[in-house]
Formats: structure tokens, sequence, C-alpha cells
């Protein structure tokens, strides 16, 4: 059984976990080869009942679990069903856009209406891998776009070496009422467009990453009412974890270095990003 990181003290005010993916995290979708983080979640026999009970622990009381694919989506939509305290969120990511026909489509809008899910996505556009076109990966966008709009839930964003293209077709297309961007991946500058839109920006690990001072940049641009703090659960571990299977009992680690970013005690940064999740996802 694969050790998995230390647990960090608790935080003495509750928060939740933005975006995580139950479903790798238990061994639902077997791990690739190349998937080494996933395969060692999934090696530490963890079970959806243990992960909610080892966040709870520390402070983080609720969180929302992302599909990537038509069976994710079912999944994390049944395990948000029969458990207190989680939302899911439906969708294609943009790495598999070749299978967002309009049948499949149909069944992600299906899915959105359901009570216990709470977001369309996570959705969007990534120029890092060539999995899926960019012509496919634009026309899935747009449609999970219109489909967040028509069911009135929340768009989760995936945006990797893509922001300017994101942007755009949201400018273009016209946005949903709450819009996230998963996993925050821009500068400082970008933050500011972010803001001036009035995008939710939900920052994860590599904001403690030694490397990545523009995290930290455009997290103190971000306004407190627009942030969100998630783990992308198994993945994106926040230091000393790197390379570890994450999970969202260390959420703590990750929301001390923003309050510390933001110069403001970690219980008033929770109470914050608390409120914003009835915003976004509704009340729990």
């Amino acid at each position: 059984m694969t050790k998995l990181p230390a647990v960090p003290e608790p935080l003495s005010s509750p928060v939740f976990d933005s975006h995580c993916h139950l479903d790798i995290m238990v061994g639902n979708r077997q791990a690739s080869s190349g998937d080494p983080v996933a395969q060692a979640a999934q090696a530490s026999a963890a079970s959806v009942r243990g992960i909610l009970e080892d966040a709870r622990a520390v402070g983080v009381t609720r969180l929302v679990t992302i599909g990537y694919d038509l069976a994710s989506s079912r999944w994390n939509a049944d395990v948000a069903a029969g458990q207190e305290g989680v939302y899911a969120g439906v969708a294609i990511h943009p790495n598999e856009a070749h299978e967002a026909t309009p049948e499949v489509l149909a069944e992600i809008e299906s899915l959105a209406g359901r009570p216990e899910v709470r977001a369309v996505g996570e959705t969007g556009l990534d120029y890092y891998r060539d999995w899926a076109s960019k012509d496919d990966q634009h026309a899935s966008f747009r449609a999970h776009i219109e489909i967040a709009k028509r069911t009135g839930k929340a768009l989760v964003i995936h945006d990797r070496d893509a922001h300017d293209d994101v942007l755009r077709v949201l400018a273009e297309v016209g946005a949903p009422d709450k819009v996230v961007f998963h996993s925050y991946s821009g500068d400082a500058e970008m933050a500011k467009k972010c803001v001036d839109a009035g995008y939710f920006m939900s920052f994860s690990g590599p904001v403690t990453y030694k490397n990545a001072a523009y995290l930290r940049a455009a997290a103190e641009v971000a306004p407190a009412e627009l942030m969100l703090v998630e783990t992308d659960a198994p993945y994106l571990p926040p230091v000393p974890h790197r390379g570890k299977p994450n999970a969202p009992y260390l959420i703590p680690l990750t929301l001390r270095c923003l309050a510390e970013v933001k110069k403001v005690h970690p219980d008033e940064l929770c109470a914050a990003i608390s409120a914003n999740g009835v915003t976004v996802f509704g009340e729990w």
C-alpha cells in the first residue's frame, strides 16, 4: 500500500475543495502506465468515505468532484447524490473533445440538470497536449458554455497554455453567470482580466511551488471575493509533497500559502472562500 502524505495541521475554520477527482482517487478509472501519480493514489486503496473523513478532520468539510468524460461524469454525479457535502461537475475534458458528439453532449446536459450536479466542467482548451484537435476542442468548449447557460450551472474551465483563446471564446459567445478557472495558471495580467470579467480563480498546489512566483502574483491581484481553493486530487499536490498523490485533506497547505500571499488570517480567507462556494455552486 502506498504511503500518503502526512496530515497537515487542521484549519480552525471550515473551507471546501472546489475541484477533485474522486473516481481517479479510488481507482474507478484505471491509471495508465504514464500516470504515476494516479497509480500511486489508487495503490493507496482509498475509499470515498475515507477521503471525506480525512478531509473533514482538517476542516475541509465539502468538495466538488469533477467529471472529464461521460463515464466519469455519471459516476461523480451518482456519488454526489449519495454523499452529504459533495457536489459534482460533468463535462467532456478538452483532451477528449473528439468524443463530444451531439449524443454525448445531450447526456452531459441531462446530467447537468440533476440537483447534485452544480457545475459544467471541466471543459475548456488544452494546447499543451494534442490528444484532440483545436477545432474539436473549440467546438466542445462552446457547446459546454451553452449547456452551462441553459442549465444555470457554473462553468468550470480547464485552461492549459490557451489563456488568450479561452478568454476570447468566453467574450465571443457570452460567458455564463458563474465562471471558474480551475487550477488557475495565468499570470497577474490575466488575473486582472478575470477580475474585470467577474471570473472566479481557483488556486491549487502549484501556487506553493518555489518556481511559481507568477501564481502568487496572480493571487495578490485576485480579490478574496473571486478566489477558490482546490486540490485537483490526485494531481498537483502542494509542497512539501510534490510527486506524491494529492487529496482534499492537503487543502490547508495551499490555503495557508494563499493567506500569507494575501496577508490575511487563514480564518478570514476560509470564510471568504466558503461564501464564494455558495455563490458559485449554491447552498450545500
